[in-house]
């Protein structure tokens, strides 16, 4: 890949944990599918994924806890594997989806780890986590029919649509459904998905990813930090990986939170690791200063929107 005036950020990267070279190789190079997959397996026994995978019990969880303590507790635990790409099937991976699943609350196909209802955020965790993994559970295609029946008129999902009576969606919500729905969509799942996501995307595009419905204005500032991982938040990085991801080509709409990735950028031509939400962690990924992972995503973004 052409870095202009920073042609040492790709070696950089690749002196990095191996959860973050195979993302390397794969985005912003030109590595084959056998090199790509072969330092995607070690993420399993070295470094970061290798860390984690080590805290997890013989009963199968992580923090002894399905859903909390945050961030350290089985579901979000998951979550941070599968951001550093823990291959799908793992036998570890596989039996913390069977705990969860087992563990949840069932109500007409939504889950819950936490209240007594169904709850949007958690049922998407579990979809996402479900699907990535290759998890194989029946309630797996009652829970994406029990999302879609939840979307709200403007397109998003609210988490506290049911609690509070909230109509508008929430970016947070959204997004985490929208991330499970393409996870099940690419595991080959049964229940058609495309029109609740085309609605949700439109969703996101209507604000500009980021942005008011009301007013035009910045919706929230915390939108403009990329906390890695980024838990249940949404951010802009977030978002435009969503897009980049789904494999639609870019839209215009989105051009305004791809300025403020650019704006981020360091004269270095890195990012920096942004402060991690509160919370119990396992161990801290990277230092303050110059941040390998959210450098890598920044760049693939921005490969992704500069080749429309």
């Amino acid at each position: 890949m052409n870095l202009p005036g920073h042609p040492e950020l790709v070696t950089w990267l690749l002196e990095g944990d191996p959860a973050l070279r195979w993302q390397v190789l794969e985005d912003l190079t030109d590595a084959s599918d056998a090199e790509v997959s072969t330092e995607r397996q070690r993420v399993a026994w070295e470094g970061w994924g290798a860390r984690l995978l080590a805290e997890q019990d013989e009963a199968g969880t992580w923090a002894q806890g399905l859903y909390l303590p945050k961030w350290t507790s089985t579901t979000y635990t998951l979550l941070l594997l599968q951001r550093l790409g823990l291959a799908p099937g793992n036998i570890q991976a596989l039996a913390g989806c069977k705990r969860l699943w087992d563990g949840a609350r069932y109500t007409d196909g939504g889950l819950n780890l936490v209240y007594r209802s169904p709850e949007t955020c958690v049922t998407g965790m579990l979809v996402l986590l479900g699907s990535y993994f290759g998890y194989q559970d029946q309630r797996l295609g009652a829970a994406v029919s029990w999302l879609l029946r939840d979307q709200l008129s403007d397109g998003g999902w609210n988490c506290q649509a049911r609690r509070k009576g909230s109509r508008h969606g929430s970016f947070h919500s959204t997004i985490t459904v929208l991330e499970a729905l393409l996870a099940y969509r690419r595991s080959g799942g049964a229940v058609l998905v495309d029109a609740a996501a085309d609605c949700a995307e439109e969703f996101f595009l209507r604000h500009h990813l980021y942005r008011s419905h009301r007013t035009g204005e910045v919706a929230n500032e915390e939108f403009l930090r990329f906390p890695f991982p980024p838990q249940w938040h949404f951010d802009i990085l977030r978002g435009l990986e969503y897009f980049r991801a789904c494999g639609n080509a870019p839209d215009p709409r989105l051009a305004d939170a791809v300025e403020q990735v650019r704006l981020a950028r360091r004269p270095d031509g890195t990012w920096k690791r942004y402060r991690p939400y509160p919370g119990f962690r396992w161990f801290p990924l990277e230092e303050p200063g110059a941040s390998r992972i959210t450098s890598l995503r920044c760049l693939r973004v921005l490969r992704w929107w500069d080749a429309r």
